[in-house]
C-alpha cells in the first residue's frame, strides 16, 4: 500500500477517534448523526429487501412478511431522515419499537425455516424473542435506553478510528515481512 494512503488512513483513524470523543462529550449530536446514519442506511435495506422479495417470490416462502418487513424499513429510513431533530428526541422509543417488530419478523421467519428443516430454526425463534423482550424493556426508561444508545455508538466510531489505524499497522507488518521473504529467496 502507497504510503499515501496510509498516512489518509491514520489521518481517518485520528478523526473517527476524535469524533466518538466528541459524541461522547455531546451525546445530543451523537442522536442527531444517528438518526441520519440510520435513515440512510434502513432505507436502503429496505429498498434492497423489496427488490429482493419481488425477485423470489415465486420459489420463497411467506414472500408477504418480507414485503411488510420491506416496506416498514423504506417507512422508517424515510422518516428518520425527514425528521431529524424529532428522530433524535424520539429514538429510543422508535427503536424499541423497531426492535419488536424485527423481533416478531425473525419469529415468524423461524417458521419458515422450520418447514424447510433447517435445523437450526429455533435459535431464530430465541433470537426473535429475545428481540422482543429487548424492545419491551426500551420503554421502561427512555433515558437509559437514550444514554445507553448515544454511549454505545460512541464506543462504536472510536473503535471504527482504532480499526483504521490498526490495519494500517497490519498492513506495514505484511508489506515488510513480505520484503523480508523475498529478500530470503533473492539472498
Amino acid at each position: 500500500m502507497k504510503t499515501g494512503k496510509k498516512i489518509w488512513l491514520c489521518i481517518a483513524g485520528i478523526l473517527l477517534i476524535a469524533l466518538g470523543v466528541y459524541f461522547i462529550i455531546n451525546p445530543n449530536i451523537t442522536l442527531v448523526s444517528a438518526a441520519y446514519v440510520l435513515g440512510i442506511v434502513t432505507l436502503f435495506t429496505g429498498i434492497s429487501k423489496l427488490i429482493f422479495t419481488f425477485k423470489t417470490q415465486a420459489f420463497m416462502p411467506n414472500s408477504g412478511t418480507r414485503l411488510l418487513m420491506s416496506l416498514f424499513d423504506i417507512f422508517f429510513g424515510c422518516f428518520f431522515l425527514f425528521h431529524l431533530l424529532g428522530t433524535a428526541a424520539s429514538l429510543p422509543f422508535m427503536f424499541a419499537i423497531w426492535v419488536i417488530i424485527k423481533g416478531i419478523s425473525i419469529i415468524v421467519t423461524s417458521f419458515d425455516y422450520k418447514k424447510v428443516a433447517f435445523p437450526y430454526w429455533w435459535v431464530l425463534l430465541l433470537l426473535g424473542i429475545a428481540g422482543v423482550l429487548l424492545g419491551i424493556l426500551g420503554f421502561r426508561n427512555m433515558d437509559v435506553t437514550a444514554v445507553t444508545l448515544s454511549t454505545l455508538l460512541s464506543i462504536s466510531v472510536i473503535l471504527f478510528g482504532v480499526s483504521h489505524i490498526l490495519a494500517v499497522a497490519g498492513v506495514t507488518r505484511f508489506e515488510n515481512a513480505v520484503k523480508d521473504q523475498i529478500q530470503a529467496m533473492n539472498g
